[in-house]
């Protein structure tokens, strides 16, 4: 057996053995280093690090923000009133080997465990503030109390908390159905009254306008019986003054018009004696 026999088995052992020791950590992740299943280092750096093969070994965790969506809930407010809260946590691991001894390193036992101390904090918080003081009044200091009282209790699991919002905050079903129930019979109570109110003005405007048109004809009329009457005046002067001049010739100019209305038509009859006035100008006597 000649030596690249014997030293190429020994190279590969080696180079394997290198590999074996040497462990690298990203940026986004934290890691533990374990001898025998008891934790030596944790937290350590990212980059290239060393470790014996066999008696060491390394976890990594995911040392990114993490976010846990919690399920709606129901809570009690001071007024003794359900509502339905829908929120979401925003935290990341803070002491990497107290994470791991606690909940064993497991990020869904992590949300497990946050999410019944994020509850149990809500419960009190909300049990001492109204639905406004909820809805419109008090929403970041909520989030400041909560912060601060759950931070605390998240670091003995190795959890940083970073933020705390609640998405949404409705009434459950059964109570928004009346609550829209009474939205509606308000609504309409108004505007039975802006109806009644616009019927009011209506008859108001109505009853004006009828006033102002009795007004408006009485006065048409009256200046018309007035126009009417100047005319009457103007033509019995005009009449009077034709008559004047030639009275012979207006009352013959008369007696035409009374014959051409009397004999409009074909069949009217008239029973005149000959020697009426009427026919005095039929009559070749002067």
């Amino acid at each position: 057996m000649n030596k690249v026999q014997v030293l190429l088995p020994v190279g590969v052992a080696a180079l394997v053995l290198a590999s074996m020791s040497v462990f690298h950590v990203n940026e986004d992740q934290r890691a533990v280093l374990f001898r025998l299943g008891e934790i030596v280092k944790s937290d350590l750096k990212p980059g290239l690090h060393f470790m014996t093969p066999i008696i060491n070994n390394v976890s990594t965790f995911d040392a990114r923000v993490l976010t846990l969506d919690a399920k709606s809930e129901r809570f009690l407010t001071s007024e003794k009133k359900n509502v339905i809260v829908d929120s979401f946590v925003k935290w990341r691991i803070g002491d990497v080997g107290l994470f791991y001894t606690t909940v064993g390193g497991d990020e869904f036992q992590a949300n497990l465990r946050l999410d019944q101390i994020m509850k149990d904090a809500m419960r009190s918080e909300f049990g001492v503030r109204t639905i406004k003081q909820l809805i419109s009044e008090d929403r970041s200091a909520l989030r400041d109390t909560l912060l601060e009282k759950l931070a605390p209790t998240a670091e003995k699991f190795g959890i940083k908390l970073i933020d705390i919002r609640i998405k949404r905050i409705d009434l459950p079903p059964e109570v928004s159905s009346s609550v829209y129930q009474r939205m509606r019979a308000e609504r309409e109570r108004v505007a039975r009254e802006f109806r009644s109110q616009g019927a009011e003005s209506a008859e108001l405007i109505s009853a004006e306008a009828d006033k102002q048109k009795q007004v408006l004809v009485a006065n048409a009329k009256r200046e018309s019986e007035n126009i009417r009457g100047r005319g009457d005046a103007e033509s019995a002067e005009i009449y009077s003054k034709s008559f004047g001049k030639n009275p012979e010739f207006y009352a013959f100019y008369r007696s035409l018009q009374a014959y051409q209305t009397s004999f409009e038509k074909t069949q009217d009859t008239l029973v005149l004696k000959p020697n009426s006035d009427f026919f005095k100008y039929f009559s070749s006597e002067k």
